[in-house]
């Protein structure tokens, strides 16, 4: 049984530099074989390179104005490994020893779980191979979102710790690892004894362990299995009561809302006291005085006087009759006469009043799409099959639908529908700069970007493809294209950059859903809603990547092959 490591060290300034002369070999290491080279694989091969100055440089980036505690963590050191039983399965004691194959599933994917997690903010790698078991000595910044260096963000307590590790051993779990008992009572070595147990090639997760550790751990691990049992059984069912519950609150915000825009405004002033405040006196069914015979209905009044008859709402419009004042002179009046919450309630009763008759009266602006420019077409089409390196009959066919086209100002417009196919936005992507973003109007929750291939026009899509942009839905689809051709049933390539905008109601009654999305947290979002969807891993940084480095590779194959064959 192999273990997925990962264990951490907050480094302030001063720690620096000895991190770093250790793990770049700059002083003797006694376990250490100097016959052994070890791999620099994110950052400069540079040795004059300090790591303290990357990592300055790396803070410098965000906080240029803001002043740095001197107790401050300026980086955390990342050690990343594997039992002694994953890279050697048949003599896990050899120490030094490892499969070729075995550590290079282990270096790519963790690699790839690095630039998930932490992007750029890694400064410097180094896969370790001159001791008993390979390891990975990774720099971590810890700058956060808003570009503070705050390190109790990721790292700041038991909880999130585990998500450290939880997040690492979802990745490791992909080529065979597994992850240590969450809260387990076996004794748990901090970085330096397990640093020192990987020089030595022992198996962490049984070495030195009395016998009542050992029962402890296998009543823990029998316990975790029971939980896990016990959680799968019951998270499709909480998943979708999560759903309905949400929908519940949604219908009843709208039922709410319907509610308000039908009430009286009860939060307006008494008609009756403001009358009496007026001076006008009860008579009847009626106020009176000052050549004004009033009539109130609840929130509605109507005045006689004068032979007419005009109705008016509110407690606002009743001082503005009768006083003859404009608005503002009639909120001051009210204000001395009920206080200032008095005058609030009469202005609010008006707006509300206002806001549901432009709502009943009027219709909201509708989406139009940026203006098609023929004349820029063939940019727009030679960025998409040369940069981007998408076949021309696959762009020609999106062309002819009019999923996409150019703009005046030669960006590629990505037409944005909603699932009944009428048109409500639109993503548009820059050909001459790196300028990519939605056109005013669009309405996001909605709709989005996508296309159907397969079957038959009128057929329910039986397979959904789930991708974050409309550059990677179509890299993917050419992806798969040129291993299965063009599929036999319906099946639909949508590409929604939140979860927001995804049509869960209908995504429910697709059987074979594929979730493509580079954020890993949208993912495990869709797979919590949707259990039957299936997770496709990106071997680059998107899905356009791949299918460039694809391309790329067949060019070179046949070059190859064509050369071959001249010299025959």
């Amino acid at each position: 049984m192999a273990y997925a490591i990962a264990r951490l060290k907050k480094l302030k300034r001063g720690n620096i530099s000895g991190s770093a002369s250790h793990t770049a070999r700059e002083r003797e290491t006694p376990n250490a074989d100097p016959t052994q080279k070890n791999i620099r694989f994110i950052g400069s091969l540079d040795p004059e390179e300090r790591l303290e100055d990357l990592v300055l440089a790396k803070i410098e980036e965000h906080e240029q104005r803001r002043k740095i505690r001197t107790d401050a963590v300026y980086c955390v050191e990342l050690l990343l490994s594997a039992s002694p039983s994953y890279f050697r399965p048949d003599c896990p004691t050899n120490a030094g020893y490892y499969e070729g194959q075995k550590l290079d599933d282990w270096l790519e994917a963790t690699h790839q779980w690095l630039a998930d997690e932490y992007g750029d903010r890694i400064v410097r790698a180094e896969l370790h191979l001159d001791e008993a078991t390979p390891h990975i000595h990774a720099y971590f910044v810890p700058i956060d979102d808003q570009g503070q260096l705050r390190c109790n963000h990721f790292f700041d307590g038991r909880q999130k710790i585990h998500a450290f590790q939880d997040s690492y051993y979802d990745t490791m779990r992909l080529i065979g690892l597994e992850r240590g008992i969450k809260g387990s009572k076996a004794q748990h070595q901090d970085i330096k004894d397990f640093y020192r147990i990987v020089e030595e090639g022992r198996d962490l997760e049984v070495d030195q362990l009395s016998v009542e550790h050992l029962k402890a751990k296998a009543a823990d691990r029998e316990r975790a299995n029971q939980r896990k049992q016990e959680m799968e059984a019951t998270a499709k069912a909480l998943a979708l009561e999560n759903e309905q519950l949400r929908r519940l609150i949604e219908q009843l915000e709208q039922d709410n809302q319907q509610l308000r825009l039908k009430s009286e405004w009860s939060t307006d002033l008494a008609l009756d006291d403001v009358a009496w405040e007026l001076g006008l006196w009860r008579k009847g069914n009626e106020w009176v005085g000052r050549n004004h015979i009033i009539n109130i209905d609840g929130s509605k009044f109507t005045d006689f006087g004068n032979g007419s008859a005009l109705v008016g709402h509110g407690a606002l419009d009743l001082v503005r009759q009768v006083n003859k004042c404009d608005q503002v002179q009639a909120i001051a009046w009210l204000g001395e006469r009920f206080g200032e919450t008095g005058a609030e309630r009469a202005a609010i009763s008006v707006a509300r009043r206002m806001t549901s008759d432009i709502i009943q009266t009027q219709s909201a602006p509708q989406f139009t799409l940026p203006v098609e420019d023929k004349a820029n077409w063939s940019s727009v089409e030679r960025y998409l099959t040369q940069k981007r390196e998408i076949p021309s009959d696959c762009v020609q066919m999106l062309h002819n639908q009019g999923l996409v086209y150019a703009d005046s100002k030669a960006n590629a417009v990505f037409v944005m529908r909603d699932l009944d196919g009428n048109t409500k936005g639109a993503f548009l992507q820059g050909t001459a700069n790196t300028f990519s973003g939605y056109e005013p109007g669009t309405h996001r929750r909605s709709c989005s970007f996508y296309f159907s291939l397969g079957g038959k026009a009128t057929d329910k899509s039986s397979k959904a493809v789930l991708c974050s942009s409309p550059i990677d839905a179509i890299s993917l689809f050419v992806l798969e294209y040129h291993v299965k051709g063009i599929p036999d049933n319906r099946t639909l390539y949508m590409a929604v950059d939140d979860t927001s905008s995804l049509p869960f109601e209908r995504l429910r009654n697709v059987p074979n859903v594929q979730v493509a999305f580079i954020q890993p947290n949208m993912a495990r979002t869709v797979k919590e809603l949707l259990p039957q969807s299936k997770l496709l891993k990106c071997e680059t940084l998107d899905w356009n990547t791949q299918l460039v480095n694809s391309s790329r590779q067949l060019q070179q194959r046949l070059s190859q092959q064509k050369h071959e064959e001249l010299e025959l």
